[in-house]
């Protein structure tokens, strides 16, 4: 089970890499109209919390929204990911966002709250007053991900929405189209390879499929299997050709400390090879995981074991292969 600090990193790392889509799908009241030309910039967390000094806001993500021209004033967003609605303060919230005002000396701040789970009521507004007068009135845009239906976002040009897919309302039996759409919607709307490796893993924490389940999702989606075999093949590609880099400048370095044409040679040959094994061994990791879930203990020992060209052999495998045990077998 993810803790919450973990769930407050994956949305602010959300929130970084897609800033425009995430205030398009939680605060469209506000962000239906940031064209192209709308500069939107995160905003360095130190600068708030040398200012601030508030634990409960240190994953927070402030988005400072600025208009070409200075058609309008710059309009500052913060978002805040909500695990437990009970630990939930208006408050709190309501503190914080009159700091940002101050902060940047403005008063159109906008207050987003993404709840993940919402079994608990929680208040929505608040209205400081007396009989005579009232003097405070604060409310805040907010997204229940869990009270979305997921079938409705299935088609969405969203990347945020469509990652979002495992954390919103669907019936159990829906459980391996809710991925699919999620993993299908990954795959056509980001095209670097380091961020769908990257967001697979945020559909699959948030999907949590068993093993039985992850059998059938390949059965029912074989094109994505073979989406996954050029991913890898690209990976595998890519991963060579950066530890073979990373070998030859711990060669070089290496040779030049020996101050010996034979060390430099050596230095090199060890720290390619060094370099390709290393790689390789992330590379297979991550197939593997992805495949067949979190790896065991007898299975990382013997892929840090392994020769390059065992690892090799192991990834070549990986897609003939219906179980771990098939593809690398355990040590008596």
């Amino acid at each position: 089970m993810v803790n919450r600090t973990s769930h407050d990193q994956n949305f602010k790392n959300l929130i970084l890499d897609y800033p425009r889509e995430a205030l398009a799908f939680f605060a469209s009241e506000e962000a239906g109209d940031l064209l192209p030309s709308v500069k939107v910039t995160p905003i360095r967390q130190e600068q708030l919390k040398e200012r601030l000094g508030d634990r409960f806001h240190e994953l927070d993500v402030p988005l400072l929204v600025e208009w070409p021209n200075g058609q309008r004033e710059a309009l500052l967003f913060t978002l805040e990911e909500e695990t437990d609605p009970g630990r939930f303060s208006i408050h709190r919230l309501a503190h914080y966002t009159l700091h940002l005002s101050e902060l940047f000396d403005t008063e159109r701040v906008v207050p987003v709250v993404i709840f993940l789970n919402s079994n608990k009521k929680v208040a929505e507004s608040l209205h400081i007053r007396s009989e005579r007068h009232s003097y405070l009135q604060f409310h805040y845009l907010h997204t229940h991900l869990n009270k979305l239906p997921a079938n409705q976002y299935f088609s969405s040009k969203n990347i945020v929405a469509r990652l979002n897919l495992p954390n919103m309302a669907w019936a159990e039996k829906d459980k391996i189209d809710v991925y699919a759409n999620a993993i299908q919607g990954l795959f056509s709307l980001e095209p670097s390879i380091e961020k769908q490796l990257k967001y697979i893993d945020f559909v699959d924490i948030y999907s949590d499929l068993s093993t039985d389940e992850r059998q059938a999702y390949q059965r029912r989606y074989p094109q994505e299997e073979s989406k996954m075999a050029g991913l890898a093949e690209r990976l595998r590609t890519e991963g060579m050709q950066q530890g073979m880099q990373q070998g030859m400048q711990q060669g070089m370095q290496q040779g030049m400390q020996q101050g010996m044409q034979q060390g430099m040679q050596q230095g090199m040959q060890q720290g390619m090879q060094q370099g390709r094994q290393h790689e390789a061994q992330n590379m297979l990791r991550k197939l593997l995981m992805l495949k067949f879930g979190e790896l065991p203990s007898w299975a990382d020992t013997q892929i840090e074991a392994a020769s390059i060209e065992q690892l090799e052999n192991w990834m070549e495998g990986i897609l003939s292969a219906n179980t771990l045990e098939a593809l690398i077998e355990p040590i008596q």
